[in-house]
């Protein structure tokens, strides 16, 4: 696990960094290491440096989370504006956020949208889909979609799990997702249920091999976009070019 802060932008009101495969974003235990703290202290570094600034404890909201297992790019508020005003565009469906996936077999249609319900276990923190009417039901949607003809290397996407590893799986393909909610464990359910469970996704995928453990799960949020609270700019952040 790679634990350099990797910061893809930087400015007073926001922060977007990348989030390694098996770092938390935060973490209920004392003293252990996740991506909040990274980046506290990362501005508090930053302040003491500054001459022209007097050090005050900084600011930092989380605005959206990924799995510990699962890498991507995050995207942080360092005012209390800037926080109301991103959780404004994520709740009302303003954040455009992408996800690639190495899936274990292949889906019957190239693209298609996944309209579910789901409930989440707190007691054993997973999710499964259940009827509309069931207790704590939610619904669930994302669209995805095959990529297919692109010369991209699991590595380069996912470099805690190896192409000879991948190439040991019967059949697998790389998915495009993209999120329409955001629900608990979503994509890994939705695509399990689909029958293309996530490979390494111990939880959700019977074929994986739990020796591994989690943090060999396929799946990493490799682009993001958003207005800029402050300038309302759009901004676009993305590990690939898939066009």
């Amino acid at each position: 696990m790679n634990t350099n802060l990797q910061i893809l932008y930087e400015d007073k009101h926001i922060i977007v960094c990348l989030k390694p495969h098996g770092l938390a974003v935060q973490n209920r235990k004392a003293g252990a290491l996740d991506l909040e703290h990274m980046i506290l202290n990362h501005i508090a570094s930053s302040c003491r440096s500054s001459a022209s600034k007097k050090y005050s404890q900084p600011y930092l909201a989380v605005i959206h989370r990924l799995d510990q297992p699962v890498a991507g790019i995050l995207v942080f508020a360092k005012t209390r504006e800037a926080a109301k005003i991103l959780n404004r565009q994520l709740t009302s469906g303003n954040f455009g956020k992408q996800y690639l996936a190495l899936v274990d077999g292949v889906p019957a249609c190239r693209q298609g949208s996944l309209t579910d319900y789901m409930t989440k276990d707190g007691r054993t923190n997973t999710s499964r889909i259940c009827e509309k009417t069931a207790a704590g039901a939610k619904e669930a949607r994302l669209n995805y979609r095959i990529l297919s003809g692109q010369n991209i290397s699991y590595d380069e996407i996912f470099p805690h799990f190896t192409s000879k590893s991948a190439e040991s799986i019967a059949s697998c393909t790389l998915l495009e997702v993209t999120l329409d909610t955001g629900r608990h464990h979503q994509i890994r359910v939705q695509l399990a249920h689909m029958g293309c469970p996530i490979i390494g996704d111990t939880k959700y995928n019977p074929h994986a091999k739990a020796a591994f453990g989690w943090q060999t799960l396929c799946l990493c949020a490799y682009r993001l976009s958003f207005s800029h609270p402050s300038t309302g700019k759009k901004m676009t952040f993305c590990l690939l070019n898939l066009e």
